[in-house]
């Protein structure tokens, strides 16, 4: 049975930014009506402004992305790291502050937030960013399993090596060294493609991914394995 997001009503944050457009094309592709919101969440009122103004959301996808700082551990200021929980973090509760109740009392709904694979494996010289990501992690998890009940499922994809501007741009891409590098850890032996990416949160925010909870998916063609 092919994919059909017909009539669904998908959020998708940060849309012009890390997976947004990609995301944006497949949703649409697929017949959901996408509200695309390419703002920032730093104002911790605007994630409520934002489920205000959209109605119904049948489908929240949090993609949330910074260009991941290289700062050695010993190095990191208390500004890196507040920075990079600003952006990544905390904007997730208070969205699901301002969506969850409307899912619950439909009893239907999907949240899944775009993460990343750093949480799942360490990368020197990233120590800020992969705590950020794995804070993301921990939330989606525990969220998961407490609105199960309520007919609401709460799920991430954690990836890397995905082919997207914000992380693997054409000149990193070109560099000989970054194309050993993916021989050398990646199982896979190229980038996920975009739209692999973005068809596989498309399931996730469908009917047919109603049984899964608090699960963390990794799309890293293999890296988390090694």
């Amino acid at each position: 049975m092919a994919l059909d997001l017909t009539g669904k009503r998908v959020l998708v944050t940060q849309a012009a930014d890390f997976m947004g457009p990609a995301l944006c094309e497949v949703l649409r592709e697929l017949g959901a009506e996408v509200i695309a919101d390419e703002q920032p969440l730093l104002d911790p009122q605007r994630p409520q402004a934002i489920i205000d103004a959209a109605g119904r959301i049948d489908a929240l996808i949090a993609n949330l992305a910074i260009p991941a700082p290289t700062t050695p551990a010993v190095q990191v200021s208390d500004e890196e790291w507040r920075g990079a929980f600003a952006h990544m973090v905390d904007p997730l509760p208070r969205l699901v502050r301002a969506v969850l109740p409307q899912m619950i009392q439909r009893r239907s709904g999907k949240i899944l937030l775009m993460g990343s694979a750093s949480a799942l494996r360490g990368i020197k010289r990233t120590s800020t960013y992969c705590a950020a990501r794995g804070a993301q992690l921990s939330y989606i998890q525990a969220l998961g399993v407490e609105v199960a009940t309520h007919n609401v499922q709460v799920n991430a994809i954690a990836q890397n090596f995905v082919d997207n501007p914000t992380y693997f741009p054409p000149e990193v891409q070109a560099n000989p060294a970054f194309q050993e590098r993916l021989r050398r850890e990646v199982p896979l032996g190229r980038l996920v493609s975009l739209r692999e990416d973005a068809m596989f949160a498309a399931y996730l925010c469908s009917d047919a991914a109603d049984c899964f909870v608090g699960q963390v998916f990794p799309v890293c063609g293999g890296w988390v394995a090694r």
